[in-house]
């Protein structure tokens, strides 16, 4: 009985590990340079809902309206997302938005989102944090 108590007792303790596991692994915003803020305008290209995170991919057009960059832009979960007013059809393919993002530190064209202005006006944010007022160029 000692010997099965104990294997039982192991298989317990692997299953625990392995199920803490994944929240070990998920990442934090710490590749983000969370001192700058851009602000991107431009039109969404495609809007991947899915966990762990929402990404949005937005190709940034200059004056002249050639395309400059395609920018991928990383927001919070579904739900999070959700909780901050946004659905699943928030954002559709060919609208035109300007986001304002934490760019990655090593200067790769994608970024962690703050907040998006829509079509319509309406200003949501991805997380807790509120908008901030810069506006710096990429």
């Amino acid at each position: 009985m000692k010997c099965s108590a104990r294997l039982v007792a192991g298989l317990v303790l692997i299953a625990l590990i392995s199920v803490a596991t994944p929240s070990i692994a998920h990442h934090s915003f710490a590749m983000f340079d969370r001192s700058r803020t851009l602000l991107l305008q431009g039109t969404v290209k495609e809007v991947q809902w899915a966990n762990p995170h929402t990404w949005i991919q937005l190709v940034v057009s200059g004056e002249d309206g050639t395309n400059l960059a395609e920018w991928s832009i990383e927001a919070g979960s579904p739900n999070m997302m959700v909780r901050q007013g946004w659905s699943s059809q928030t954002l559709k393919t060919g609208d035109k938005i300007s986001l304002q993002a934490h760019p990655m530190l090593d200067g790769r064209q994608i970024a962690s989102l703050v907040s998006v202005t829509l079509p319509d006006g309406r200003v949501l944010g991805s997380g807790g944090e509120p908008p901030p007022q810069s506006t710096a160029q990429p």
